[in-house]
């Protein structure tokens, strides 16, 4: 008798289900979605800003605009960093944020500096100087953004973060690294046979992935520095569903060769192996919780996938979703008190968890969710979705209320993954 999991509709995505888009081609965002009381913000033209071959002010914009909590008004102005702000006259005319900047040539560099305003205090909430080569505006647009985001918001902005996601072109698959705005693709890996599974290292230099190029699926650590990558994991049967420990040192791993998938856990360099668990039906879909002592996994031990959670050193699980008859691909948010993971809800659909309260939210109204994975300040989470046939990379807001969608012009898009914030 069939296992009514059948190896988790996550698994079966990871295997059979990586679809096809041009390489390296852009993903455009289309904004479905914003939060219920936007910032109203304008972004001067920076003084200079003239001079570059490509804007950084308009790179600031677009991050806030996307973002779903900023209403950026556009005001024809040009200003400096020292331009003296009349907070008044700004905020009559329905601006509550101003920033403004400056863009000098310093030999074959430019030095940029800016300063935010808040026009309803009157006040100045500091700036950033940054020098930059002209290739690299978009990257001080992200940091720019990110600045205003954390100083309007009060948490870190992620628009200087990068997004992995798996791709196909004719008969060749993918493993490209992007902005989180879907801009600046680049193709880390090429091969005739499919790649799924890509997980962040948390210090963003490595990705961990899986690679059929050998006939079978074996598990690979891929420096994005580098490029150089070693095999972690290449036994028996099937090596898959990788999952990077909090500090970086080990992976939690999914392993048949001692029969159905079971959990275990490996150094990064491929040494000391570990079971985790044991069970009479398969245990899959790994992940860490932020704080290393818990692993929360997909199983079918009692029936039915349900998501369970062992202490990372191995004991006894126990089961975490009871709602429903289908909930897989558990993730943590990086504060560690929510759980995202897809239930079948009238299809397959984003669900919240509250890990105190245990009460659960669905956020998405699609049929086909997979995927998902949390931005690293938690505030949304990017899962991939299927719409006319064709997938796509979406996100939502952890209340529900800010959409996105990330695709390409007739082509297919799956397995995301949010790399974690830039050192700073």
């Amino acid at each position: 008798m069939t296992r009514p999991i059948i190896v988790f509709r996550g698994l079966v995505a990871l295997l059979a289900c990586l679809l096809a888009i041009p390489a390296l081609a852009q993903l455009t965002i289309e904004i479905t979605g914003t939060g219920a009381n936007r910032i109203p913000i304008s972004i001067a033209q920076f003084e200079g800003e003239t001079q570059l071959p490509k804007s950084v002010t308009d790179v600031v914009r677009a991050d806030l605009e996307r973002s779903g909590l900023f209403k950026v008004i556009g005001i024809p102005s040009t200003l400096g960093e020292t331009a003296t702000v009349d907070a008044a006259d700004w905020k009559s005319r329905g601006v509550d944020a101003l920033a403004v900047g400056t863009i000098r040539a310093a030999g074959d560099r430019y030095e940029v500096r800016f300063r935010l305003h808040d026009t309803v205090k009157a006040a100045q909430l500091g700036g950033l100087s940054i020098s930059m080569n002209a290739a690299q505006n978009r990257a001080t647009g992200h940091k720019i953004a990110d600045f205003i985001y954390e100083k309007l918001i009060g948490e870190p902005g992620t628009f200087s973060t990068s997004i992995a996601y798996v791709v196909k072109t004719g008969g060749r698959y993918q493993l490209q690294v992007a902005d989180a705005d879907g801009m600046n693709a680049q193709t880390a890996l090429s091969s005739p046979e499919p790649i799924i599974s890509p997980t962040w290292s948390p210090d963003g230099t490595r990705l961990a992935y899986v690679s059929f190029e050998k006939k079978k699926p074996v598990i690979y650590v891929h420096s994005i520095v580098t490029s150089q990558r070693q095999i972690v994991a290449n036994f028996k049967g099937s090596n898959s569903a990788p999952a990077w420990s909090p500090d970086g040192r080990r992976l939690a791993v999914v392993l048949t060769k001692d029969g159905n998938s079971q959990m275990y856990s490996v150094n990064a360099d491929g040494s000391g192996v570990q079971r985790l668990a044991s069970s009479p039906g398969i245990d899959t879909e790994p992940t860490f919780s932020p704080d290393g002592s818990y692993i929360y996994f997909t199983s079918d031990r009692g029936g039915a996938p349900q998501i369970y959670r062992v202490s990372a050193g191995g004991g006894d699980p126990q089961r975490v979703t009871f709602d429903g008859t289908y909930n897989v691909s558990p993730h943590l948010s990086p504060d560690g008190k929510s759980l995202a993971y897809i239930t079948r809800n009238g299809g397959f659909r984003v669900a919240l968890m509250d890990l105190a309260t245990r009460q659960t939210q669905i956020l998405t109204d699609s049929a086909k969710d997979e995927s998902p994975s949390f931005a690293p300040n938690g505030r949304m989470i990017l899962y991939a979705s299927e719409i006319g046939g064709r997938g796509v990379l979406a996100a939502v807001s952890t209340d529900g209320r800010i959409k996105q969608r990330l695709s390409v012009a007739a082509a297919d898009v799956r397995e995301p993954a949010w790399g974690p914030l830039p050192k700073k």
